[in-house]
């Protein structure tokens, strides 16, 4: 809206730059998220308190004294992002529309399941959850399979000559990362900050990524694969970041409003959806690791409990409730991911430059 404004029509030349429009996207969702916050924490407080309040059923029994935190926080993410994101991104390339159509989509699925759980405490079944978030992928998926400036390449880190071209088969790929990353964003929501912490480092890493795929010159500098258009992507990713930061604000601990699957379904879909556009799929596993283990966990223990009869492999899972039962407090184990997930972000950029 503005970057058509003031660049389309009034012809203000500065505006053309992604740079800045990403650094503008930043610090607007980042401040519409800090005004509207409170607001939404006293109305998400007045419903879900009418309602018994509310905790995830698989935490740990120390977490009951957080029924009464407001769920659904996803949605100051979402406000945020939309706002900033019609406001400073150029509305006509097309890689905005799948990605925005990714993080409303998931966002929509997410939140009707928070609010079903809020009224009855089961929420929709994991069956026809599932269903609408391969649906939803699906299409993101025929999307760029159709798009013609977009091909079905599958590139590998540390080989700059590694490749594999998908054909049809790129649809099933790019399904199954959309939902895998949608659902492991969401298992780590489970502490306060331990999901956003993770996900505001995978989204700054991205802004690069994305900036550099979509400049022929960096690209080809750094042996990445050059998408036409993707550069565009670090402005959105520039009001996700803002947005993000704006909700830790609150969510850091003791938190003040939880995630609920709004925001960590649309946050999860929607770095699946740029990690396939910008063909690094792979770094942002590695980058992501976090997601990825917190989901094995899961995995495990239902794996190891069905053939054993009954017996757990952790105290409980995801993995980061076996550490907080083990006696770990909760600021720490938060502060040791984010550790952690540094760590690995500098090793996945590391694996960019060998390549």
């Amino acid at each position: 809206m503005l970057y058509s404004l003031f660049y389309q029509y009034l012809d203000i030349n500065v505006f053309k730059y992604i740079t800045l429009r990403g650094f503008l996207a930043l610090l607007s969702s980042f401040f519409i998220a800090l005004l509207v916050g409170p607001y939404l924490i006293k109305r998400l407080k007045q419903f879900q308190n009418k309602k018994g309040g509310y905790v995830r059923e698989y935490t740990p029994e120390t977490h009951q004294v957080k029924k009464e935190t407001p769920t659904m926080g996803g949605i100051l993410i979402i406000i945020s992002v939309l706002i900033s994101t019609f406001l400073w991104c150029d509305l006509t390339n097309f890689y905005i529309w799948v990605v925005l159509f990714s993080f409303i989509s998931f966002a929509l699925v997410g939140g009707i399941d928070d609010y079903i759980k809020i009224k009855n405490k089961k929420g929709i079944s994991s069956k026809t959850k599932f269903l609408f978030q391969l649906l939803f992928a699906f299409i993101i998926a025929l999307a760029l399979y159709i798009y013609p400036k977009f091909n079905t390449i599958l590139y590998f880190p540390v080989f700059k000559n590694l490749y594999i071209d998908l054909g049809l088969f790129f649809i099933i790929w790019a399904v199954f990362v959309i939902v895998a990353s949608s659902n492991a964003v969401n298992l780590t929501d489970g502490l306060d900050g331990l999901a956003i912490g993770p996900a505001l480092i995978v989204i700054f890493s991205f802004v690069f990524l994305a900036y550099v795929s979509g400049n022929i010159e960096l690209s080809k500098y750094l042996h990445l694969p050059y998408i036409a258009g993707s550069g565009e992507l670090s402005v959105f990713l520039m009001a996700l970041l803002g947005a993000g930061l704006g909700f830790l604000w609150f969510n850091s601990f003791p938190a003040e409003m939880f995630m609920g699957d709004a925001g960590s379904l649309a946050i999860g879909a929607t770095l699946g959806t740029v990690a396939i556009i910008t063909k690094e799929e792979f770094i942002f596993a590695i980058i992501g690791a976090i997601f990825v283990i917190e989901t094995i966990s899961v995995i495990l223990q239902v794996a190891y409990f069905k053939a054993t009869g009954g017996k757990r492999l952790f105290l409980r899972a995801p993995i980061h409730h076996h550490y907080e039962l083990k006696g770990m407090p909760e600021p720490k184990i938060v502060v040791r991911v984010w550790i952690f997930t540094i760590i690995l972000t500098i090793i996945a950029f590391a694996l960019i430059k060998i390549r």
